[in-house]
């Protein structure tokens, strides 16, 4: 057990992850992702007249059973796993998260992201439903996810998969070095 509750080494863990899509295509002849599942249980708990969601969802439910083991994996982890270790930012990564007057004590995110008053600010509220229309517009226009793009189209070695993750990365950079200094000066 004390194995399982120390964080992987990333050359342990990558391959891993990157193995799972082509094995899974190889045995099961199916393809890995999660933005689909989202349709999926939108087609299956909304009934709808929408075109989008008017296809036969009951062929692809194993994706639905990938998610819930997912979530119970996440649970049991949380639950019996839990990792006492710090994870540690670099100092440059801290030092800029100061100039925005963020203290990190110990943890991945600054506490004033986890506040009730951050959360429901306009900072906060921007963060999270322009953050979450962007990642949705992004992964149905991508015609995927980060996780299905990078993992199983990246493994498959598929061309629009490669655009797809530079894309995110060049997204990921703008935030960053673009967006949130505006935002947070």
């Amino acid at each position: 057990m004390e194995f399982l509750s120390q964080p992987m080494p990333w050359y342990v863990a990558g391959p891993i992850i990157g193995l799972m899509g082509p094995v899974l295509l190889l045995l099961a002849n199916k393809s890995f992702g999660i933005s689909s599942s989202m349709r999926q249980i939108c087609a299956c708990v909304f009934p709808a007249n929408i075109p989008f969601l008017k296809y036969d969802w009951k062929k692809d439910q194993w994706n639905l059973y990938f998610v819930v083991g997912l979530m119970i994996g996440g649970f049991l982890s949380v639950t019996f796993l839990n990792n006492t270790h710090v994870i540690s930012l670099h100092p440059d990564v801290l030092e800029k998260l100061q100039s925005y007057q963020f203290e990190v004590k110990g943890g991945l995110v600054p506490e004033e992201f986890s506040t009730t008053a951050f959360l429901f600010s306009w900072r906060g509220l921007l963060m999270m439903i322009g953050g979450g229309f962007l990642v949705g517009f992004g992964a149905r226009y991508a015609g995927g996810c980060t996780s299905g793009h990078a993992i199983m189209g990246l493994s498959n070695l598929q061309l629009a998969s490669l655009v797809s993750v530079i894309g995110f990365f060049i997204g990921g950079l703008i935030m960053v070095h673009l967006l949130l200094p505006k935002l947070f000066s």
